[in-house]
């Protein structure tokens, strides 16, 4: 593996540090995270800043507008981005937005790439994923129930979901859906693209996430569709190729998930370090000089960087050998990753003692939302346990 990193990359990755530090992070004080309409309202003209700069949608392809950066130089970049809480949203690089206008980009007709794809990828629109069906288990897609039922040439589908990221202000929604019911476990759902505006389809409200219920692309919702009806053409890829499309969706996404975990450790240890060199403790002593605050910063930094190397190597090896030779990488990675940015907000959070209590830094914003990184996109077991499972097999 070559770990030199591309001139144009380093150039890249130090203007961005510095466009983040200079008109993110200065302003994270005002930003109110609960209200994420109007926050996306007053992001616009970062957005626009992002474009001039030549910066947008790191990860899309070219051809609709993107940077249609390599997976590893992606990845490098992401971590920049990731160190305020609405990098992400400011450079175009937001879930679930990237990783649908993949998917369309992957397996999209011509005219779902003109009528949705096109204008994701711009920014102009926002979409969301709903896959979950409230009830049954997230860690076991095959369990989805919600069915669409072929009527004429449209599907007429119901279904209740929950922790459909971004609804709140989505112009489209890709549902997960069975339409082959007798087909076998993972070849009866289906990925269906309804408008939101489609008469049926409904908000039930937005889930408070440790107190928090946000708004706009800030939030996860619970939704319900009542005898939605859209055309056939809606399909997105052949008829029960969901898991399929889900599986080529959730490989790269892993990597940009676990990447922007790595630029959240980086902003904390970052805190971290201006903390316990200005907190004095007693006269002339301040917390850098403990031994406990020397032993924290020791442990969090090493696992930091042991969980960004390894992130790293999975992307590399995902571009050279494809995903297959990858796979256990991107298992190790999730769950890994995901419990080094949880040891890392908890101590930055005990060192501040106080203050980590509050948000007038990130860190307790992001200890309440990133929690979630151990469920998401599959629980820690079910990850170690497929893991175990292959290792033992080889």
């Amino acid at each position: 593996m070559d770990f030199a990193i591309p001139e144009h990359i380093q150039k890249m990755r130090a203007d961005i540090r510095a466009f983040v530090d200079a008109e993110l992070i200065p302003r994270e004080a005002d930003f109110d995270l609960n209200d994420g309409r109007a926050l996306e309202a007053s992001l616009q003209a970062v957005r626009a800043q992002v474009k001039a700069n030549g910066w947008w949608a790191p990860g899309l392809p070219k051809d609709v507008g993107g940077l249609g950066l390599p997976l590893t130089d992606l990845a490098l970049i992401s971590e920049e981005v990731a160190r305020s809480p609405v990098g992400y949203f400011c450079f175009g690089m937001q879930a679930p937005d990237m990783g649908n206008a993949e998917l369309l980009h992957m397996f999209g007709t011509d005219e779902q790439i003109e009528t949705w794809l096109k204008p994701l990828a711009a920014g102009d629109i926002r979409s969301c994923f709903g896959m979950t069906d409230k009830g049954t288990a997230g860690s076991n897609p095959t369990l989805l129930n919600a069915p669409a039922v072929k009527d004429g040439d449209d599907y007429v589908i119901n279904a209740h979901k929950w922790f459909t990221s971004s609804y709140d202000g989505a112009a489209f929604c890709i549902v997960m859906a069975v339409t082959n019911p007798d087909a076998e476990p993972h070849s009866r759902a289906s990925m269906i693209i309804v408008p939101t505006d489609t008469p049926g389809f409904e908000m039930v409200r937005n889930i408070p996430v440790m107190g928090e219920s946000g708004g706009g692309w800030f939030s996860h919702s619970e939704i319900k569709l009542t005898d939605v009806r859209v055309p056939q053409t809606n399909i997105l890829g052949e008829e029960g190729a969901g898991f399929l499309l889900a599986q080529k969706r959730l490989g790269p996404g892993r990597i940009h998930h676990c990447q922007r975990w790595m630029g959240i450790c980086n902003r904390a240890l970052e805190l971290m370090k201006q903390r316990a060199n200005e907190r004095e403790i007693k006269p002339g002593e301040v917390l850098a000089d403990t031994q406990i605050v020397r032993q924290w910063m020791a442990e969090c930094t090493t696992e930091y960087m042991a969980a960004r190397g390894l992130i790293l190597q999975a992307a590399w090896t995902i571009e050279q050998r494809g995903f297959a030779e990858a796979r256990d990488m991107v298992s190790m990675i999730k769950f890994h990753a995901a419990n080094v940015t949880q040891k890392v907000l908890d101590t930055a959070i005990q060192l501040h003692g106080g203050l980590g209590m509050t948000d007038d830094t990130p860190i307790a914003y992001w200890w309440r939302h990133e929690r979630a990184a151990r469920i998401f996109d599959g629980p820690d077991e079910v990850h170690k346990l497929s893991l175990g499972k292959r290792l033992l097999r080889q």
